[in-house]
């Protein structure tokens, strides 16, 4: 048993000073109070003296596997390790396959889910990859949900970019409703997860099946939304009519005629949003190439979680609150990926934590009620690490 005191609670909501009581891999008391424990029981006991304590951030959307592979077979990003992601706060990760979804497979993706979890992290992930007909393991998507468990829903899915299988609005329907009733058959997110290019007609593909179809508008999750201006605007009004939309944490200098994470932000908060409809996600070990118009390769970098906490940081010093970015990370993401135990700090919730400093830097990671990282140090790391 692990007891927490004087946390200065973000639920992702501030709630002022609290304490909290962990065992067997959840929270089972929080309150203002100080717990009462009774005499004679071992509980390690930890004092963070108003410092942070916020939910471990969700990842929605990494290559775990390592991405890339698009300028030869020597720019394949190589496998994440573990701790890239939980020395930077984040608990829960869902993998995914992009641009090659030939030499990486959905078997890759749930065998690296399954060794995430052996060592310590909790690990989902999207079936298929950027192209139609789509990459799976048990014949179709709908199969790949319905029966294997760290599978969700479907992506990346590729639209409006010159590497995608340029997919008809018949295609995409088709996919969509499958990740639908899927979803509804075991209760997982059931959400099909679009990469946006910088192709002109941007969204259309989405807008098309929200007047068109019965699917719900959860169901269509774009992500890379500000990765140019025209795109973000259309993802504003996307937004609007009940979709969840992606913004990508891009290292800086690798945005091109984009907004930055924090831009996005600030200009949805602007425009009124709704805001619990917006998620903030990493594209953890992905290539981030930048093409010219001929479709020639000019520039490479790849995607890393700790650009998550350098978005809650330049959030914090530009004046936007706390609340209004950390829920993109945790609450909004449990929300549309139905992890009714993540996201949130309450009893009864999964021990997934993290604790920051005064300026945000991520100091203590608790994933399943077992400290990965305290007081700035790495206790578990990945079996190869």
């Amino acid at each position: 048993m692990i007891y927490i005191k004087n946390a200065n609670l973000y639920d992702p909501q501030p709630k002022g000073l609290h304490h909290l009581l962990i065992a067997a891999n959840k929270i089972i008391a929080v309150q203002q109070q100080p717990i009462e424990l009774p005499k004679g029981l071992v509980v390690e006991t930890i004092d963070l003296e108003g410092a942070i304590l916020a939910p471990g951030l969700i990842d929605a959307h990494a290559h775990i596997t390592g991405g890339g592979g698009e300028a030869g077979f020597a720019t394949q990003v190589p496998v994440v390790p573990m701790s890239d992601f939980t020395s930077a706060g984040v608990t829960t990760v869902v993998g995914l396959l992009g641009t090659d979804d030939t030499t990486r497979s959905v078997e890759n993706l749930v065998a690296r889910c399954y060794g995430l979890r052996e060592e310590g992290m909790n690990a989902f992930c999207w079936t298929g990859g950027y192209h139609y007909p789509l990459t799976t393991l048990a014949g179709s998507a709908k199969r790949d949900i319905v029966f294997i468990d760290p599978i969700i829903g479907i992506g990346e899915f590729a639209i409006s970019d010159h590497r995608s299988s340029q997919p008809t609005f018949e295609e995409v329907i088709r996919l969509a409703s499958e990740a639908h009733v899927a979803g509804l058959m075991t209760n997982k997110a059931g959400v099909m997860h679009f990469h946006l290019g910088d192709g002109d007609r941007k969204l259309a593909l989405i807008e098309r099946g929200l007047s068109e179809t019965e699917i719900p508008a959860r169901v269509f999750n774009p992500t890379h939304v500000n990765r140019n201006h025209a795109l973000f605007d259309s993802a504003c009004e996307l937004v609007k009519q009940g979709c969840y939309i992606d913004i990508t944490a891009f290292p800086e200098g690798s945005i091109g005629q984009g907004y930055n994470a924090v831009e996005a932000v600030q200009l949805a908060i602007e425009r009124k949003l709704p805001l619990d409809r917006i998620t903030l996600s990493s594209d953890g070990g992905g290539c981030l190439p930048d093409f010219d118009s001929c479709g020639r390769l000019v520039h490479m970098d790849f995607g890393r979680a700790q650009t998550l906490v350098d978005t809650l940081q330049q959030a914090s010093n530009q004046g936007v609150a706390l609340e209004q970015v950390l829920p993109m990370l945790t609450s909004n993401v449990a929300d549309l990926l139905k992890m009714q135990d993540k996201g949130r700090v309450f009893q009864g919730a999964d021990a997934d934590l993290v604790v920051f400093d005064q300026n945000l830097n991520v100091q203590d990671v608790m994933v399943l009620g077992k400290w990965h990282k305290r007081e700035g140090e790495m206790l578990i790391k990945g079996t190869f690490e």
